[in-house]
């Protein structure tokens, strides 16, 4: 046989003792077992694949576990996750049959301890899909919160340019939804936890900034309700005398403005303008306080006047013996009573007329 020959045979013995061993170490236990019996070395290969996937699936889900249950930084999750990948790619290469199944030629060489039961299996599989789950859940907790605060910034820098109150307004509104946004971040989340503590500072900026604006806003309606309580109470007086009723009226609308203005605060930017016109306001309810007493007091002279008439109608004989005396004082009394009724009441021009009556009839009396 010459040398060419002997490396040809060489190599074919080879490729089949090569295509051998592949054959046996293929994961089918009818094929494998007999070979574990009989000549165990041959599964060498294949008692190193699995003990390195099974060493690498234990090691890589301890980690991940570490890294995903114990996270202090994005940085830990993101390793977490690929921890968990590398944790499921090797569990996913250890054949379901080799579980209990212990490999003793394999084991006496390299003192391996393999424990990895089917319960054990099933719970590292549970453990990998939970940590899978949380990673899924904490890369949309982030994207959300890097969703939430690109939104406030947004916000913030369009309240800070906008040139009317209406954008105002839309501004504050977009800003309050990405503060609620954030509040909305599942706590159980780094993002979560990560958003609790930025949405104290987000949360006092917006009460500074937003909160001022609005407890001026607040304190423009109050001041313009006020002012339209006193327009309808303006429009209201105009054109006097007025009854009780009607200056009553009056005085509950400027009762009205002066109750809106007394509601800002000391610390708003309003309070000044509103204390002018608070003093101006209730210096005009006081004046209709005084027209609408001067309205009451000048009605009830009119008719105790007019009852007096009466009397000294009922009380003059018909004839023309009268006491002359009596009349007078009894005319006297209604002509001070009449008096009384004052000016720019709607008593007044009734009493004048009157008036200009008793003092004629007096007048005939008196000697």
């Amino acid at each position: 046989m010459n040398r060419l020959s002997k490396i040809a045979w060489t190599g074919a013995i080879l490729g089949s003792m090569a295509g051998l061993v592949w054959v046996v170490n293929l994961p089918y236990p009818m094929i494998r077992r007999p070979v574990a019996r009989t000549a165990p070395i041959l599964l060498l290969p294949s008692y190193i694949q699995m003990d390195h996937n099974y060493r690498q699936t234990i090691r890589n889900v301890e980690q991940a576990d570490q890294l995903i249950n114990n996270s202090t930084s994005a940085a830990d999750f993101s390793l977490g996750e690929e921890k968990v990948k590398l944790a499921q790619t090797h569990l996913d290469k250890l054949p379901i049959w080799f579980l209990g199944y212990e490999p003793k030629f394999y084991c006496n060489l390299f003192s391996c301890s393999w424990k990895f039961t089917l319960d054990e299996f099933e719970s590292a599989r549970t453990n990998v899909a939970r940590m899978e789950a949380k990673v899924f859940q904490e890369k949309n907790a982030q994207i959300e919160l890097k969703k939430a605060e690109t939104a406030l910034n947004q916000a913030k820098q369009q309240y800070q340019q906008a040139a009317t109150l209406t954008d105002k307004q839309n501004a504050i509104a977009s800003w309050q939804t990405a503060l609620d946004h954030i509040e909305q971040i599942p706590s159980a989340t780094l993002a979560g936890q990560t958003a609790k503590t930025k949405l104290i500072g987000y949360q006092r900026d917006f009460q500074q900034v937003v909160g001022f604006a609005a407890d001026n806003q607040r304190t423009g309606s109050l001041i313009g309700a006020a002012q339209e309580f006193a327009f309808a109470a303006a429009q209201a007086a105009q054109n006097p005398p007025h009854t009780v009723a009607e200056w009553q009226q009056i005085q509950k609308l400027w009762q009205q403005a002066i109750a809106r203005l007394e509601q800002i605060p000391l610390e708003d930017q309003g309070y000044l303008e509103a204390q002018k016109l608070l003093a101006t306001y209730q210096t005009n309810l006081g004046v209709i306080q005084t027209r609408s007493s001067a309205e009451a007091e000048s009605m009830q002279a009119l008719e105790e006047a007019q009852r007096q008439i009466q009397r000294l109608l009922a009380n003059t004989p018909t004839d023309a013996t009268i006491d002359r005396n009596l009349t007078i004082s009894q005319l006297q009394g209604i002509i001070n009573q009449l008096n009384k009724v004052q000016s720019g009441t709607t008593s007044y021009s009734k009493a004048q007329e009157l008036l200009r009556s008793a003092q004629t009839k007096l007048q005939q009396l008196q000697p």
